[in-house]
């Protein structure tokens, strides 16, 4: 007797799920050919962003190896550089602006690379650690010519905050003061 009132049970379940597939059924595939289509949109991006980045790495690369070749013309790498930091994603983007900013400063450029190292330093999407060097290499190169009191307000900062516990790690040893309390100068 209780395997008829099972059946009845299971058949009433399977009339309700058959009536829900008809009420919803076409609304639960459109959502799962939109959730389908969205995932692979998403992979699509990806995998075009990292051809993207592979083939300015590839760029960036050839253009650096060609500028370190003995009697490259600086300028050019320079200018093609530049052209690469037009249309890079953001990390190649920064190291482009600072490859083609030493560039010009090799090849006499100075004021050029000034700006472009100040352009750098300046930049909030640029990471910290490529502002911080882009400062440094202001102040290295403004040295000659700039105003030492600009230079020292300009650099003041590096030795505070984040930098000063790198300039710790890997300039001083922990012996550092005891050395320059007995020989000014020497850490």
């Amino acid at each position: 007797m209780a395997d008829i009132f099972d059946e009845v049970e299971e058949d009433l379940r399977a009339e309700r799920m058959k009536r829900l597939l008809a009420r919803y059924g076409g609304l639960l595939l459109g959502v799962m050919l939109l959730v389908v289509a969205g995932v692979a949109g998403l992979q699509g991006w990806r995998w075009w962003e990292a051809r993207s980045a592979a083939q300015v790495a590839e760029r960036y690369l050839a253009v650096n190896k060609a500028a370190a070749e003995p009697g490259a013309d600086g300028k050019a790498a320079a200018t093609e550089f530049a052209g690469i930091a037009a249309e890079a994603p953001a990390g190649y983007r920064t190291l482009a602006r600072l490859r083609a900013a030493a560039l010009m400063a090799e090849a006499g450029e100075r004021a050029g690379a000034l700006a472009q190292w100040e352009e750098v330093a300046r930049d909030g999407a640029a990471e910290g650690i490529y502002r911080d060097l882009a400062n440094v290499m202001w102040g290295l190169h403004s040295l000659q010519e700039g105003d030492p009191a600009a230079i020292e307000a300009r650099l003041a900062p590096l030795a505070e905050g984040p930098g000063k516990a790198r300039s710790r790690k890997f300039g001083r040893s922990p012996r550092c003061g005891a050395v320059r309390r007995r020989r000014p100068g020497a850490c």
